[in-house]
């Protein structure tokens, strides 16, 4: 008898790597706090979350070809609507929609997520090993 991972693990794997994704996105929010006309962008879990299941539900996503010779491409996860603009609280003059302070808020709470679920996937294999070992 095999062990499915997907079964196993569940959804913490899926949302391990949303968070470091979602570390990339606030930490370049951070970076660019003093660029002019910047953007701060984010993602929410819930939206990708809805994403994943329709994803499930529906199979692979399937693009529409114009042409006999271009190449297939069934199964490319678009990504659309996943990452979304921030609303600022504040205009400020050089229209950067970055505030420091809720983009070190959101930073921190993502890290706290990103570890809940490292230490929940941990707990998962630890528990596949040993009953790998039968104990």
């Amino acid at each position: 008898m095999s062990i499915s991972f997907d079964r196993a693990l569940g959804i913490h794997e899926k949302a391990l790597g949303f968070r470091a994704q979602r570390a990339e996105v606030l930490a370049n929010n951070i970076a660019n706090a003093d660029t002019p006309h910047y953007k701060a962008r984010d993602m929410e879990f819930a939206n990708v979350l809805a994403a994943q299941v329709e994803k499930n539900q529906n199979g692979h996503i399937s693009l529409d070809r114009t042409d006999s010779q271009h190449i297939a491409a069934d199964g490319i996860d678009t990504g659309a609507g996943v990452l979304a603009y921030r609303t600022p609280f504040q205009p400020s003059i050089d229209e950067n929609t970055v505030d420091a302070q809720i983009e070190q808020a959101k930073y921190a709470e993502n890290t706290v997520q990103f570890q809940a679920s490292f230490t929940l996937l941990n707990s998962k294999f630890k528990g596949l090993v040993s009953a790998l070992r039968g104990e």
